[in-house]
């Protein structure tokens, strides 16, 4: 999808129409797959995705779907805090080299130990019928998209996810994925 063919409504109908369907709520056809699933948009695009996000989420739950919205960056903003650790790489960011910055964000937002239990957390303490996860742009390349995935494979599977991801999402002839 380019520039040009991101058409905002087109989307938010077509998503909802999907979304909604009994069939992708309950995972009906999914022979022992995960029900993780990417919306691909233009990154230039981001504004309006994200205004798109909160229609949909807006829509679905008029319809009675509940759903549990996650923002990656929010997420990285809250974990850093709760540790005490963003006013320090904030001050320390103009003086560091930048391969210490990206070493230090990415120790503290590993994954596995930070940001998959911070998530499998929200998602015990919610009742939703669908996850969305937003805001990988944003925390790219300390966070990267295809590893949150992964981790959450053991956390998040019980409900639909579909990540909003601005890039490309291809499949390749051997069968496999690319972000």
């Amino acid at each position: 999808m380019n520039n040009k063919e991101f058409n905002k409504k087109e989307l938010l109908d077509k998503l909802v129409k999907v979304i909604s369907d009994d069939s992708f709520l309950n995972q009906k056809g999914l022979i022992g797959e995960v029900p993780f699933y990417i919306c691909p948009f233009p990154p230039g695009k981001l504004t309006q995705m994200n205004d798109l996000v909160k229609l949909l989420k807006n829509n679905l739950e008029r319809m009675g779907i509940r759903v549990l919205h996650i923002d990656l960056y929010d997420l990285a903003i809250d974990l850093l805090e709760e540790r005490g650790s963003l006013q320090k790489i904030l001050k320390r960011e103009l003086t560091m080299e930048k391969d210490l910055v990206f070493d230090a964000l990415q120790g503290m937002l590993n994954v596995e130990n930070y940001i998959r239990p911070a998530i499998a957390n929200r998602i015990e303490r919610s009742d939703h019928h669908v996850l969305f996860i937003t805001g990988s742009g944003q925390v790219f390349p300390y966070i990267r998209s295809h590893t949150v995935l992964n981790n959450l494979q053991s956390v998040a599977s019980d409900h639909p996810l579909v990540m909003f991801f601005p890039g490309e999402y291809r499949h390749s002839e051997s069968g496999g994925t690319s972000l």
